[in-house]
């Protein structure tokens, strides 16, 4: 799937990964990069075209779908992290809103656009994910389970959508250096890089793209006798 004369929906584009990936898009020689967010006036970058979209707003969704009829590619972005471990105080809360915009937003989004890819000859879906879709951090609880959910969702999706010719790509990163990741004191990598890294993925038909060395990291540690995502050892 080739970014040049696409047309390509970015969700959560004003800021970090998002604006970066519809910077690329339009650097890629997309024909049209719609930037979407709750408030389109915040989206600041040039070559694009603002559109509202609150992606857990089931009438945004639709005005959208009515808005891009000739979309190729969709970039599911948009994501919240509330810090939250799943034993501390506010988890249930924590979960249902990082599951709301993590993964029913995706889902809902994909399933209303995807009629519209079958129509354009398949396109491709980009559902951007995390290597704590694999892995738990005593401030991540919740965050990975949604991210979890998510990954489940975008090889379902790919399953699903084989039929119709549409590329689902899963996207995996580890920290990068946004507005969500400020109070991270870890490595952190740049979002134009990963932003490069996901549009190389797609046009080289890959299905899984690790963009950085912790996503990489953290995926090949599956085949270790004690795999990361298991913890530490217990004491006996």
């Amino acid at each position: 799937m080739n970014f040049k004369d696409s047309v390509v929906l970015v969700t959560g584009a004003n800021r970090g990964l998002g604006k970066a990936l519809a910077q690329a898009a339009v650097q890629a020689g997309a024909r049209k990069v719609y930037a979407a967010a709750r408030n389109p006036a915040s989206v600041d970058i040039a070559g694009v075209t603002p559109i509202k979209l609150d992606v857990t707003n089931a009438a945004d969704i639709a005005a959208a779908v009515q808005a891009i009829p000739d979309l190729t590619i969709l970039i599911n972005n948009a994501g919240i992290s509330t810090g939250s471990g799943v034993t501390t105080a506010d988890a249930l809360q924590a979960a249902r809103d990082e599951l709301e915009v993590n993964f029913f937003a995706p889902l809902a989004v994909s399933h209303a656009f995807a009629p519209v890819l079958g129509r354009n000859g398949g396109g491709a879906i980009i559902n951007v994910l995390s290597a704590l879709s694999w892995i738990s951090l005593p401030s991540t609880g919740t965050y990975s389970a949604s991210k979890a959910a998510a990954w489940a969702l975008t090889n379902g999706l790919r399953g699903e959508l084989r039929a119709q010719n549409t590329h689902v790509l899963g996207a995996h990163m580890g920290y990068m250096d946004t507005d969500m990741t400020a109070g991270v004191d870890a490595p952190k990598s740049a979002p134009a890089d990963i932003a490069a890294a996901i549009v190389t993925a797609l046009q080289a038909n890959q299905d899984e793209v690790l963009t950085d060395a912790t996503s990489q990291q953290v995926k090949a540690g599956f085949a270790a006798p004690r795999s990361a995502y298991l913890g530490e050892p217990r004491a006996v």
